[in-house]
Order: C-alpha cells, then sequence, then structure tokens
C-alpha cells in the first residue's frame, strides 16, 4: 500500500509531460500553461488510492486519473472567467494572461484530452466509468451555476449551500475514489461506501475552508483573513449566523454587507463569535467527517488498506483549527 504523497510523486511523474500538440500553440499552450502551475493533484490520486484499497495498481487507472485531471483544471479555466479571477495557483490565471476567447477554448480542449485518456481504458470498465464521468461532470456544471444564482440572492438557505457545494466540490472527489474502486474490481456495495466516503469529506473540507477563511491564521494559511466576508459569499458562516442571529445582529449583518466599512471584517467576526458561529463551525465539520470515516469503516476489506485513506482524511480536516 501508497501512501498519499508516494501515488503524488508516482501520478506527477507520469502526468509531468506535454498532453497537447506542438501545432496551433497559440491554442494549445494556454492549456499546458495552467497544467505547468501544478496543484496538489488530490483528484487523480484519489483514483489511483481507490484503486489500490481493493487490488493492485491498474494501468487504466494512470488513464482514469489522468481524465480526472483535465477535468479539473477544465472547470478551473471556465470558473476562472466567470469569477473573473486574476490569479490561479499564485501565477497569472489563463484569461488574464491569454485572453478570455483562447482561454474558452483552451478549456474547451482540455475536456477533450481528458475524453481522449479515458478512452485508452480497456473496454470492460469503458462504459461503466463514462457513465460516472459524465454525471459527475454535469452535476459539477450544475453546483457552478447555482453558485452564480446564489449570488443574486440575497438569502440562501443553509440546504440550498450545502447542495450546491456537493455539486461542485464533493462530488469530483468521491467520483475520483469510486472510479478507482471500480478498476479494483469491488461490487457496488463497497462503491457506494466509498463515494460516501469521498463526499463527506468533501463537504467537511468545504466548511473547514470557509472556517479558515474567517478565523484561520493568515501566516500559516497565506490567505487574507475574511475575505469570504468582503466579497460578500454566502458561506456556511455566513449563512447560518443569518439564520440563528437576533434581530438587531441579522440587520447589522445586511447593513455590514451593503455598506462595505472599513471595519467590516471585524465586525462581522465579532458577531460570528456573537452567536458562537466558530464553534458551531468546527462541529459541523467533525460531523461530516465522522460521517466519512464511518463510510471507510464500513467497506469489506482489510484495516490495513484503508490506512492510507484514514490518513489522508486527517491529513486533509485538520483538526487543530
Amino acid at each position: 500500500m501508497h501512501s498519499f504523497t508516494e501515488l503524488s510523486k508516482i501520478f506527477e511523474e507520469k502526468f509531468n509531460t506535454r498532453h497537447f500538440p506542438e501545432h496551433t500553440a497559440t491554442l494549445y499552450d494556454p492549456a499546458q500553461y495552467l497544467l505547468q502551475l501544478g496543484g496538489k493533484r488530490v483528484r487523480p490520486v484519489c483514483v489511483l488510492m481507490g484503486n489500490e484499497l481493493f487490488d493492485e495498481i491498474d494501468t487504466d487507472a494512470y488513464h482514469a486519473a489522468a481524465g480526472i485531471e483535465l477535468f479539473h483544471n477544465f472547470s478551473l479555466i471556465h470558473d476562472d472567467i466567470m469569477d473573473k479571477a486574476p490569479m490561479r495557483r499564485g501565477m497569472p490565471t489563463v484569461h488574464a494572461k491569454y485572453g478570455e476567447n483562447t482561454a474558452l477554448l483552451a478549456g474547451d480542449v482540455m475536456l477533450v484530452k481528458a475524453y481522449e485518456y479515458l478512452n485508452k481504458m480497456k473496454m470492460v470498465h469503458l462504459h461503466t466509468v463514462l457513465q460516472l464521468f459524465n454525471n459527475t461532470a454535469s452535476a459539477v456544471c450544475e453546483g457552478q451555476q447555482l453558485d452564480m444564482d446564489f449570488e443574486k440572492r440575497a438569502t440562501v438557505s443553509l440546504e440550498e449551500y450545502l447542495r450546491m457545494i456537493t455539486l461542485k466540490t464533493s462530488v469530483l472527489l468521491a467520483a475520483s475514489l469510486q472510479l478507482g474502486a471500480i478498476l479494483g474490481g469491488t461490487g457496488g456495495g463497497n462503491q457506494q461506501h466509498i463515494y460516501e466516503f469521498g463526499k463527506n469529506l468533501g463537504i467537511a473540507f468545504q466548511v473547514q475552508d470557509d472556517y479558515l477563511d474567517a478565523f484561520g491564521d493568515p501566516s500559516t494559511f497565506g490567505k487574507q483573513v475574511g475575505g469570504d466576508i468582503i466579497a460578500n459569499k454566502k458561506t456556511f458562516l455566513m449563512i447560518h449566523a443569518l439564520e440563528v442571529a437576533g434581530q438587531d445582529a441579522k440587520a447589522t449583518l445586511q447593513h455590514l454587507m451593503i455598506d462595505n466599512p472599513a471595519d467590516k471584517v471585524d465586525r462581522v467576526l465579532q458577531i460570528f463569535k456573537d452567536c458562537k458561529i466558530d464553534d458551531w463551525a468546527n462541529e459541523l465539520k467533525e460531523k461530516y467527517l465522522q460521517t466519512a470515516l464511518q463510510h471507510l469503516q464500513d467497506i469489506a476489506v482489510t484495516e490495513k488498506r484503508k490506512a492510507p485513506l484514514k490518513e489522508l482524511a486527517l491529513f486533509l480536516i485538520d483538526r487543530n483549527h
């Protein structure tokens, strides 16, 4: 069994190549540019980990992992255009560097290349893998649309936000693990458990991300404290605060989001603390982490084989914060 770090190195060695033709460089260089910026490669490595949970890693797992990583980067190019984001992984985004029209096409060819990698797989698993991949790709697009829809709305319920986050981020992690499990030859019950493990882990990670944006140490996480508050994002924390705050505090929150005063972050954080939003968020994160770990526990393989995935879950969900 390999750890996440070991499998990351193996995947990176195989993936660190040019994936696009040399010709029509004005199209393919921008696509390659984003891949060269790196990233954690969590999703493709989860394909390999899902495979190794049940059997030795199949050659097809590397094709599936490459397809997943290319799909993920395709979604990032288009998300950055929609969000008008200037930076990605500390570097200019594709559209900022090459223009929006080229970035759209670069994202398109990246999606095509993802299908090329999936098409290299043996026929025995191809139909099942494609069905899961297509369902997941559609779900990610649905999640992104909901995210944009929510920006125009004054209020979003916790249930609606949870559904959006599940579609936008969690299902791809869940599907990556299930793709590996399919290639490992396991049955439907184990596949469902590993999917639910990934889905709940993804939600826990998003709760943690929302929490750290408000309460994290910027020197540790390299992020501006209160970035989500400044941008008026409807996070787990803000949605819950608007649901539980008293009438005066709720009115203050709503005014702060409209007026954007200089001390906005400090005042919002004070309301969060008064409402014990920090404690609530940590409890919510823990709830989804424990649900994920229970699904991992219920998978019918030896505990030794599960150890790398459990380590990954506890690494991603840092319970010290």
